[in-house]
């Protein structure tokens, strides 16, 4: 027990001082695509979390350097903070869901997928999902260094380069996700979903730990003997699903802000359209209607390669849950997409009949 409470809680204090650094520290002010009812102009949002980031993991290095905190410390506590994440997660859902309006739904269903769409706190200064994906962010970020310092202190110069790799491959996707904050905004979570234990728990505990699963599993076991191309096919899916994703997310916000603008400059936008509102049908997405899904799973996959334990069944679990994920969520996007854009929306089913997998679904 002795060792169960530090652990437990430190999640709280993370997440707590992460909301403390979003509103001290200087933040780019902008407006998003989700409009606000009451208003209906658009909402704005202070984006600051690379520069969170960046401060959190250097109070972890400095407490570690300093021998306040092992550099491993999270891997030790690992299971006391999971629970302790997962009870957070609990209490904040119960406390965002039960409040609020209901929809017309049942209560389970209302707890699950949430009431509010998009609430935000201190006066606007924090956006309640924006610093959801934060929390989850940092927080996953800290637990694979944590986790890559066990098995290099571990195992010393007989560490696995696929666990280097692992890591810095996240590295960059955690960096990546924070410095396009703004991209994102005009993604599905931010327009589409509300916020209910789905996404508060999500990202509470689900993404800070599980997304970590390929670490978890094998940062404790020793360099399996990986060969040069394990280490580089990898490395090449990783970037070829980070150019499909980011690439057709950086599309997408490009023609949302500027519908007429060259994206790359070179990628002049093609558009099906009434007049009043318009799809975007070429560059990325005349690839397939959801070719940045298929760049997420990509990425997955790499990170379950990356450690060279294939026979290890817990790293399939990451790529498994996009697919899981990501399918569903495409059929829930292509009937909203239907049913908002009617006629323009079976046009562009027609020139683009692929899914996510071009030629292949």
């Amino acid at each position: 027990m002795k060792d169960f409470v530090p652990g437990f809680f430190a999640p709280w204090i993370i997440y707590a001082v992460i909301l403390l650094l979003h509103l001290l520290l200087p933040a780019e002010k902008v407006e998003g695509y989700v409009t606000d009812p009451a208003t209906g102009k658009p909402l704005r949002y202070r984006l600051n979390g690379l520069l969170v980031l960046g401060v959190v993991v250097l109070l972890w290095v400095l407490l570690s350097w300093t021998g306040v905190i092992a550099w491993d410390w999270l891997w030790t506590h690992r299971w006391s903070g999971l629970i302790g994440s997962f009870v957070l997660g609990v209490l904040f859902s119960v406390g965002m869901v039960i409040p609020a309006p209901k929809t017309g739904r049942s209560l389970l269903a209302d707890f699950y997928f949430g009431r509010w769409e998009n609430p935000q706190w201190f006066g606007g200064r924090v956006d309640v999902k924006m610093y959801l994906y934060l929390i989850g962010a940092v927080l996953l970020a800290l637990n694979v260094l944590s986790f890559t310092a066990h098995h290099v202190l571990t195992f010393a110069s007989r560490s696995s380069p696929g666990v280097g790799l692992y890591c810095a491959l996240f590295m960059w996707f955690i960096v990546d996700y924070l410095t396009f904050e703004r991209v994102h905004l005009y993604t599905y979570d931010i327009f589409a979903e509300r916020l209910g234990f789905k996404l508060g728990w999500g990202c509470f505990t689900f993404y800070p730990y599980f997304y970590a699963i390929g670490l978890w599993a094998t940062a404790d076991k020793p360099d399996p003997g990986i060969p040069v191309w394990g280490i580089v096919v990898p490395a090449v899916v990783f970037f070829a699903g980070w150019a499909l994703s980011r690439g057709a997310n950086m599309q997408k916000y490009v023609f949302k802000r500027h519908p007429d603008k060259a994206y790359l400059g070179f990628i002049k936008p093609l558009v099906i359209t009434d007049g009043e509102r318009s799809v975007l049908a070429n560059g990325w997405w005349g690839v397939s209607r959801h070719v940045n899904y298929l760049g997420e799973i990509l990425m997955a996959l790499a990170l379950a390669l990356a450690p060279w334990y294939l026979g290890v069944w817990e790293v399939w679990l990451y790529p498994a849950f996009y697919v899981f994920l990501l399918f569903p969520r495409q059929w829930a996007d292509d009937r909203r997409c239907a049913a908002k854009y009617g006629p323009l929306w079976a046009e562009y089913r027609r020139r683009v009949p692929s899914r996510i997998i071009p030629k292949v679904y």
